[in-house]
């Protein structure tokens, strides 16, 4: 490993390394070495040059023989071998011993029964200052975890030949759960980083007996946890900063024996469309030492423009989980009593809100279908109809069954209530209907947790089988059958057969148990 030097926060006439420089030093840095500009509400404004999103071609796990983790490899998890990642591995490290550098140290995991160390060395400042919000600082004491850190090396100036070290392009997300090592190289994404700690979680805690989950997660007054499952862009951080409730999190979070816990330090919101009156939460949070990512600027004012998508639609903001008011700082709670799974259904064909049964809610955990929204990945631009395995298929290095095992023991040992919400399109398809109110799922996103949604009655899908509403406080009645919005309902039936269709076709990748395979729509 590279050799760490004493702090250092004045010039760069020598190669020197950065050890935990605070807030403010970084963002001296990042603006001293032009990584970066201020915006005019004090946030750090970076952009990403030609990768705005994640690459998932070009993530991989190092195979080896004796490999610690039960690998469920394929199109997700791509093989690499241990000498491709031993040749990058020397790479990264010769191209950061050439030049001055930072490292991040942290955890993750907000629970110290179960957190795990990371080590994250970067070759940009503002880098450093992205994963130094997002991950959990060490206290004084250290917070000892009891295993080796987890060590991610980021190097974007370094870029991989496909013929030589393994690799689909020139960009790599290498992870070796063997060694405890992460490599990211050909792109400058921040998420990245993110997404490596998560994956590597997903990894290493269901073998601790932790479940570990795409969602964040809320709290009420009554000390009532609800979970919002979702990709991103579906509406997790923005319905779990809710004024009236704590947040937990809004990301990525563990389930343990004793509960929820938050597994970062910060949030990574979407900004695109960002409203003060509609998202006051989020709007207030992008200040000195959040940054902004790919977020366009008024030259003259520097004000941020949130409507803007000439560099992505895409535009991101990380802050601490302290600038949301209220937020449970010990980033713990109890056991869900309400779990919502967020989808941005293109299509048009779902209902708003659906009540699941324990068989329907194990199977749309493992359908995880939803939309992939412009921007998130690499060659994204409009959103295209998916399903993502446990609503983050992309970061699980094992067997979805594992996790969706997990989820439906919990579920029945503390009897949480389920609802699948579409707060994707209304009226029909991406293109001809209209994105659903966001004040209309927060209505019912309110009343799932507060109970009232319980007390009405409910009308079945003729396909999904799916239990509808046909009234919810602060919800238009016609909206909740979405047969009712389409101008022609035979047009809307033959999109309803198709989706169907789509789900049974994917349905065929999984083992399921028979009640779980009598909770599919009927294609």
């Amino acid at each position: 490993m590279l050799e760490m030097h004493p702090r250092n926060t004045g010039g760069e006439a020598a190669t020197v390394i950065h050890l935990d420089l605070s807030v403010a030093e970084l963002v001296e840095h990042a603006l001293a070495r032009g990584e970066a500009v201020l915006a005019a509400n004090g946030a750090l404004r970076a952009t990403t040059g030609k990768y705005t999103g994640r690459s998932p071609r070009d993530k991989f796990i190092v195979r080896h023989p004796d490999n610690p983790l039960d690998v469920d490899w394929g199109k997700v998890n791509q093989p690499l071998d241990p000498s491709h990642f031993a040749q990058l591995h020397r790479k990264v490290e010769h191209y950061l011993a050439q030049r001055s550098h930072y490292v991040t140290d942290g955890f993750a995991g907000a629970d110290p029964r179960h957190r795990i160390g990371v080590r994250v060395v970067s070759e940009f400042a503002w880098h450093s200052l992205f994963i130094r919000q997002l991950l959990l600082r060490p206290s004084a004491s250290g917070d000892p975890t009891g295993t080796k850190p987890f060590t991610i090396l980021v190097a974007p100036g370094v870029h991989a030949d496909p013929a030589v070290d393994g690799t689909n392009s020139d960009t790599f997300i290498a992870l070796d759960f063997k060694q405890r090592i992460a490599l990211i190289g050909g792109t400058e994404y921040a998420g990245e980083m993110k997404k490596s700690v998560f994956t590597i979680l997903n990894g290493e805690l269901p073998g601790r007996g932790v479940l570990p989950m795409h969602c964040s997660a809320n709290v009420g007054e009554q000390g009532d946890v609800a979970l919002f499952f979702g990709l991103s862009g579906t509406g997790k951080t923005t319905l779990s900063a809710d004024p009236s409730r704590r947040l937990i999190g809004d990301d990525e979070h563990g389930w343990s024996d004793e509960g929820v816990f938050n597994f970062e330090g910060g949030c990574y919101a979407k900004c695109i469309g960002l409203d003060r009156e509609r998202e006051p939460q989020i709007w207030d949070a992008v200040r000195f030492g959040s940054v902004l990512e790919n977020v366009v600027l008024d030259d003259a004012t520097r004000r941020p423009d949130y409507t803007a998508q000439t560099l992505t639609e895409n535009t991101r903001a990380a802050y601490p989980v302290d600038f949301i008011p209220g937020a449970v700082q010990e980033g713990m709670g109890g056991h869900p009593a309400t779990i919502l799974f967020l989808t941005a259904d293109a299509t048009g064909v779902l209902p708003p809100v659906s009540r699941l049964t324990e068989a329907q809610a194990m199977y749309h955990f493992l359908a995880g279908y939803t939309s992939k929204l412009a921007g998130t990945e690499r060659g994204v631009e409009e959103p295209q109809p998916t399903f993502s395995t446990c609503f983050g298929e992309p970061f699980l290095p094992l067997s979805p069954m594992t996790y969706a095992r997990m989820l439906g023991e919990r579920i029945r040992r503390h009897e949480a209530r389920v609802y699948l919400v579409n707060t994707g399109w209304s009226g029909g398809p991406y293109g001809e209907g209209s994105r659903i109110a966001l004040r209309h799922t927060r209505a019912i996103v309110q009343a799932a947790i507060d109970g009232s949604l319980e007390r009405q009655t409910f009308a079945t899908h003729p396909v999904f089988g799916l239990a509808m509403p046909t009234a919810c406080p602060g919800v238009p009645p016609e909206i909740l059958d979405p047969r009712g919005t389409w101008r022609d309902p035979l047009r809307y039936d033959e999109m309803a057969r198709r989706l169907a269709g789509q789900f049974v076709e994917n349905q065929s990748r999984f083992d399921l148990d028979p009640e779980v395979l009598a909770a599919a729509p009927k294609a």
